[in-house]
């Protein structure tokens, strides 16, 4: 046995076993499911969606396409995030995809200020829609912290843009059913908050990786 060889042995023959990490996009889905799940609940809980959604769904195609539009870029975001705490598991091809879907849907309502899918109207407002979207927001993000922060990213910044993107638009997204349809209105007081919940995610990541406190 060579010096290098007897080296390496013994530098690892006291160090412990240690568990694979687990498929980071199972638990990236489950972080969505779970996520998607706590948002629907609550979001019914605090009140009815518009009455002529789901029919609206079945009847305009643009519409459902906007909605499955949005699922996706959140599902891609998601992704990302998780896979962002890996190293080497994300690709830029694939954090191009999500930012490409997050784009499109944003582009869909703002074309709808010109051309919109539905008819706008005050159907179904929900008076403080803007803080529901933030509120309902909060704990995926804070899920997704948690999860995460087991993991040591190396990108932290990056991993909580994203999935604190994902977790905003889950509510915005979701808004769009329960909340009245009316582009500006989508725009200002659902997507906005969205949007900042992905900003907001990144500035706590890194003011938290800044602190030499931190454990």
């Amino acid at each position: 046995m060579s010096e290098r060889e007897q080296l390496i042995a013994a530098l690892s023959r006291d160090v412990p076993s240690v568990k694979p990490v687990r498929n980071i996009d199972h638990t990236a889905l489950l972080w969505m499911l779970l996520s998607a799940a706590y948002v629907v609940a609550i979001t019914h809980l605090f009140g009815p969606i518009r009455p002529n959604a789901l029919a609206q769904l079945a009847s305009t195609p643009r519409f459902l396409g906007e909605l499955l539009c949005g699922l996706a870029a959140i599902a891609v975001m998601a992704v990302v995030g998780f896979r962002a705490a890996i190293p080497g598991a994300l690709t830029p091809r694939l954090a191009t995809l999500g930012g490409v879907l997050v784009t499109v849907w944003v582009g869909c309502y703002v074309f709808g200020l010109v051309n919109p899918a539905l008819e706008p109207s005050m159907l179904g407002k929900r008076p403080h829609c803007v803080w529901e979207t933030f509120v309902y927001a909060l704990p995926p993000v804070l899920l997704g912290f948690a999860l995460t922060r087991r993991l040591f990213p190396l990108q932290p910044v990056k991993a909580a843009l994203a999935f604190s993107l994902a977790a905003g638009l889950m509510p915005a997204l979701y808004m769009q059913i329960a909340c009245m349809y009316a582009p500006d209105h989508i725009l200002k007081f659902h997507i906005l908050p969205g949007l900042l919940m992905g900003a907001l995610g990144a500035s706590a990541a890194a003011a938290w990786w800044r602190d030499p406190s931190r454990v």
